[in-house]
């Protein structure tokens, strides 16, 4: 039986990749539910191709251009954020793909759980903010969660089959980004354009520019905490500038095993839409010869200041992590609309999180209520009203 997959955040990079997967492979998925925050255009061209059941468009001032354009369409339409929660009662869903950016999947991930469907997660702030409640709704609700980050699907697809071995630790690779090898001092007037051109992978906006802090690996720490069950000291970061061994686990024998291929997101995608199985694929194959040499470096936590800020938020963690999020969020988009630097990024974090109280076991309401105090703090720091 074909697969029926919701992807909230069908419009971004993650969504659209998942989108040619399925059309690749319309014997074994269809689109059920799409949903966007505000690309009603890019959505609509979308609802028209793979005909789902409903969509749904965050931005309710988009809700009646989206309705309007598929009046003729045999999809049920929906405007508001709520609605993409609502909507994860669907009967007709039988997984969900969460990639939509941010803290903003927190709580459809959630209600998904909740409605017991199996979670293909992209959505990586969603175990930053609060995986301590969601790790155990997903025990509670007999539902999978399968990682899409090609690190965390490297992890996933190494520990198939040794679940009853225990893990030393694991190595998380990371490209290093676009100023790798770089210092402070070359870094103090990079702009948004040059923060964007990430050697290796293409990813929306806000994700780019925290690899090239090294945020979105202090982020992927946090988030393999959870999904694997691992303490701070067994999670281990490593700079890999070809992007092509995607991470590593070491058993207590000594043993390791990597998953390696070219950096193409399309692959983990597809591993977790279609486990336990894989698919035959089209994607390009990995040539040694096209990479005699695969080198590894350690990150500089000096310069890049932001992964240092989420290893203290794990190891603290209670609502740390929480704010830390919200932080660097609003001081990316702060940094997208050219009223940030690039190195206060790190700096305008640490502030918000010395400043706010430290909460030992929050309550989802507690994470809500972070959520937005922090996110205040950070635009009062930033000295902007536009976010």
């Amino acid at each position: 039986m074909k697969r029926r997959i919701a992807i909230l955040g069908s419009t971004g990079s993650i969504g659209t990749q998942a989108l040619e997967v399925i059309a690749s492979n319309p014997d074994l998925f269809e689109a059920e539910v799409l949903t966007a925050h505000s690309n009603a255009a890019l959505l609509i061209e979308q609802a028209k191709t793979f005909k789902p059941n409903a969509v749904a468009i965050a931005d309710e001032s988009k809700y009646a251009e989206v309705k309007e354009a598929l009046k003729d369409e045999p999809i049920k339409v929906f405007g508001g954020y709520n609605s993409i929660v609502q909507l994860m009662s669907l009967d007709s869903i039988d997984m969900v793909l969460t990639a939509m950016v941010g803290f903003s999947g927190l709580e459809p991930t959630i209600a998904a759980i909740k409605n017991k469907k199996n979670i293909a997660l992209a959505n990586k702030e969603t175990l930053v903010v609060a995986g301590d409640i969601v790790t155990k709704l997903a025990l509670e609700n007999n539902v999978s969660v399968y990682p899409v980050d090609s690190e965390h699907s490297a992890i996933f697809q190494c520990l198939f089959g040794e679940h009853h071995n225990p893990i030393e630790k694991i190595i998380l690779t990371a490209s290093g980004g676009p100023f790798r090898g770089r210092k402070r001092t070359d870094l103090e007037s990079v702009t948004r354009d040059q923060a964007l051109k990430h050697p290796n992978w293409t990813m929306g906006a806000k994700i780019t520019i925290d690899s090239a802090s090294l945020m979105n690996k202090g982020l992927e720490i946090i988030e393999a905490k959870w999904l694997f069950d691992l303490t701070p000291s067994q999670i281990e970061v490593v700079v890999h500038p070809q992007s092509i061994i995607h991470s590593l686990v070491q058993f207590t024998d000594g043993s390791m095993k990597a998953q390696m291929g070219l950096p193409d997101m399309k692959l983990p995608i597809q591993v977790a839409m279609a486990f336990p199985n894989r698919i035959k694929s089209d994607f390009p194959r990995f040539n040694f010869m096209d990479y005699p040499q695969l080198t590894f470096e350690q990150p500089d936590t000096e310069t890049f200041r932001c992964l240092g800020l989420a290893q203290h938020a794990m190891k603290e963690g209670g609502n740390l992590p929480c704010i830390m999020n919200a932080a660097n969020e609003v001081a990316v988009a702060a940094f997208l609309n050219k009223e940030l630097r690039f190195l206060e990024i790190a700096e305008v974090i640490e502030q918000v999180m010395q400043t706010m109280s430290f909460i030992a076991k929050p309550s989802l309401d507690d994470y809500r209520q972070c959520d937005l105090e922090a996110r205040a703090l950070t635009k009062e720091a930033v000295g902007v009203k536009s976010l």
